[in-house]
Order: C-alpha cells, then sequence, then structure tokens
C-alpha cells in the first residue's frame, strides 16, 4: 500500500514537472527546416515560432500560455503547426491576446485545438497561408464581450477550410482581399462571418447557426457566396445574409432557414454593382428579402421562396419592382400551370396595401403581421383607399413541387 502510495506521488511530481517544462528552448533548438515532436504532454507558454520549421504535437501535446498575450506567435514563413492544444491567452481586446498569430506566409496551420483563448486564431499581415482543420472554441461570455474564434487583417490569398469554431464572436475579414473561406462550421456567434473592405473571397459550403446575423458583406464587392446554409440568425437587426454597398457578387445555391430576414441589402449604386442572386432556398423566414435605397436593379433568379411569413419587403415603394425577378418558386403562388410547362399561366406579384406603413416607417415594425395591422390589410385589398404600389412583379414563376 505504502510502496504504491509513493509510487503514485513520484508520477505526480514528475508530471508536474514536465507540465512546467516551457516549450521555446526546445523550438530554438531546432534547426530550420527540422521537425519538432514534443513527447506527450502540457508545455508552458508563450512561444514564438520565427523561423520555418514543423512543429507536430501529433494530438498530445498543450502549449498553455500564462494568461497574459498571445500563447503562440508564429513570426515565419513556410512553416507547419500541427496537432497542437493551445489555451491561456490573455484577455485583452486592445492587444488581440489570441491563442495563435500567424505573422508570415506560407505556413499550414491544421489539426489543433484552441480553447480558453479571448481570440482564435489571428492572421496579421499574412499571404497564401493555409489553416485546416482546426476547433476553436472561446471562453463564455455575453457574444459582444468575447474574441473572434478568426480575425484577417490585411492578409491575402489565405485558405480557411474544414474548421469549427463554437462560442465566439465573429469570423472577421477586414481590408482582406481574395481569400478563400470553404466548409467551415459555426455555432453560436454574433456575425458569422463579416467582410469589411474585403472583396473577392470566395465563401463555399459553410455552416452557420445560431447567431445574430449570418454573413454580413460591408463595403467587400466580387464576392462569391455558394452552397453555405445559414439557420437561426434571429436577432432583431439581424439578417442570414447582408450586403451593404458589395455589388457584382454572386449568392447562389445557398440554404437561409429560419432568420429574421434571409438577405437584406441596399440599391446598388449603378448597374454594374447589382447582385446576382440565384438559386437559393428562403425558407420560414420572418422576412425572406429585404431591399432598401431609392431603387433596385438587382438579378434575382431561380430562387425558392417558401413559407416565409413575409415574402419580401421593401423601405419605399419602387425600391423592389426595379429589380428583375424571374423564373422563382413562391409558396403561395396562387396561379396555375394549365399547359404543364412547369411555368405559371400568370405573373407572381406582391403589392404594397396597408402593410405599406410597417415597411416605409421602422418604428411601425412592432405591428407588422398583428391581428389590427393584418384586417387593415385585408380591406385595403377588399377596397382600397390608396392606390397600391408594386414590389415586384415575377413573370414566369416557377411552380412549387
Amino acid at each position: 500500500m505504502l510502496r504504491g502510495l509513493i509510487f503514485f506521488l513520484l508520477l505526480y511530481s514528475f508530471a508536474a514537472a514536465r507540465a512546467a517544462l516551457p516549450l521555446q528552448p526546445l523550438i530554438d533548438a531546432t534547426p530550420a527546416g527540422g521537425v519538432l515532436r514534443p513527447a506527450a504532454g502540457s508545455y508552458a507558454g508563450p512561444a514564438v515560432i520565427d523561423k520555418p520549421l514543423t512543429l507536430d504535437g501529433g494530438g498530445k501535446v498543450a502549449l498553455i500560455g500564462n494568461g497574459k498575450g498571445t500563447v503562440l506567435r508564429l513570426a515565419a514563413n513556410g512553416a507547419v503547426v500541427r496537432g497542437l492544444r493551445l489555451a491561456g491567452s490573455g484577455d485583452s481586446h486592445d492587444s488581440i491576446d489570441a491563442g495563435l498569430l500567424i505573422e508570415g506566409d506560407d505556413n499550414l496551420v491544421e489539426d489543433n485545438v484552441i480553447d480558453d483563448a479571448l481570440f482564435g486564431i489571428h492572421v496579421r499581415q499574412g499571404n497564401r497561408n493555409r489553416i485546416l482543420r482546426n476547433r476553436v472554441e472561446g471562453r463564455p461570455a455575453p457574444r459582444g464581450a468575447r474574441g473572434d474564434g478568426l480575425r484577417l487583417w490585411n492578409s491575402r490569398h489565405n485558405r480557411i477550410e474544414g474548421n469549427v469554431f463554437r462560442t465566439v464572436r465573429d469570423l472577421t475579414f477586414a481590408n482582406s482581399p481574395d481569400n478563400l473561406i470553404l466548409g467551415n462550421t459555426l455555432t453560436d456567434g454574433r456575425y458569422g462571418m463579416q467582410f469589411i473592405f474585403s472583396p473577392r473571397a470566395r465563401v463555399e459550403n459553410n455552416r452557420l447557426s445560431d447567431t445574430d446575423t449570418g454573413i454580413a458583406v460591408l463595403y467587400s464587392p466580387a464576392l462569391v457566396v455558394r452552397g453555405n446554409a445559414v439557420a437561426h440568425a434571429r436577432d432583431g437587426g439581424g439578417a442570414g445574409l447582408t450586403f451593404k454597398d458589395s455589388g457584382n457578387a454572386v449568392i447562389e445555391r445557398n440554404d437561409i432557414l429560419h432568420c429574421a430576414v434571409g438577405l437584406s441589402a441596399n440599391a446598388p449604386l449603378n448597374a454594374e454593382a447589382a447582385l446576382t442572386v440565384r438559386g437559393n432556398r428562403f425558407a420560414h423566414n420572418v422576412v425572406g428579402m429585404y431591399f432598401y435605397g431609392e431603387q433596385g436593379g438587382h438579378r434575382i433568379e431561380a430562387n425558392r421562396f417558401e413559407n416565409n411569413l413575409t415574402q419580401v419587403a421593401v423601405s419605399a415603394a419602387g425600391v423592389g419592382e426595379a429589380n428583375l425577378w424571374q423564373g422563382n418558386v413562391w409558396s403561395d403562388y396562387q396561379g396555375f400551370d394549365r399547359d404543364g410547362n412547369g411555368v405559371g399561366d400568370t405573373p407572381y406579384e406582391i403589392w404594397l396595401y396597408a402593410d405599406r406603413i410597417w415597411m416605409e416607417t421602422p418604428k411601425a415594425k412592432f405591428f407588422s403581421n398583428s391581428p389590427a395591422l393584418e384586417l387593415l390589410d385585408f380591406l385595403e385589398q377588399l377596397a382600397p383607399f390608396a392606390s397600391p404600389a408594386l414590389i415586384l412583379r415575377d413573370a414566369a414563376p416557377r411552380m412549387a413541387r
């Protein structure tokens, strides 16, 4: 019994000693181009990689920071960071304390786990990095007080693929054009993704759920947003997809489900800045699409509008009508297809009656879909006391199967 207790204490002391071992001396001792595979266990951080080497934890190595600053700083070109757990960053938003900071080019960061860190991965002036299959879980806090799961600043041509983010604030791309964001998952965040002055990104096959806003695009033209699923973006001011002054974008084959607004966009500044919205599914949202501005001009084709409480809303009469609507499926279409060609015999139209009160007066939105306004809208349709305004006309609506 005593011998077993002594053995346990010796084993515990050995493990505690190993946990206090800093990783930096091992990094410093590894030559450029070499491979460092530390023994399994926990190591003390923070640490800096300033030369091209491979740090491979094999899923059994943890680097634990001291609660100040960033845990691991990658200030090299052509390095590999793989199979680590990074935890224990500081808590300063001003200094962007993160699990991992990347300040170099052409690095590979894959299969790491980052938790107990304010920000997850921060790329600062880093280009052509590959960030693949990492798992980032933020610290519990109100959404606005968390750090970003991923943050890119002034960084180009990076590939962000197959990562999982949970309980973070945003995935932020600021002043960072030409990045690929493919097949990532985010749950429980504020903005799923936000692009600010970051044109020409490809955003494909990502899954975002339980956020205030799904994908927000601000002053970032020529994005391709394709094959994504956005669900449960239900904040009163949020939307599954929102575009502001970010035209010449392609939005196609996305599923936008159970959001406050499916797609929100302002009118394009010119015809070349219009959005192309095609092949998407907008289902069970409070508002399927919302447009604001002085004119229209977007191309909205071959989408499915299924059981949205309000299919399309506008800020003023004429905004939606000026868009091109063609070949969409509308769950509330009341026409027929007598020749069986899959296209409705009559156009699908949405007219503004009494509901223009809440669409054109934001403070009245609280009363939208209320029994009183619904009754007023019904009476207005029976005997209009003001000329209704046309929101949209889809001349060739497709029939729902």
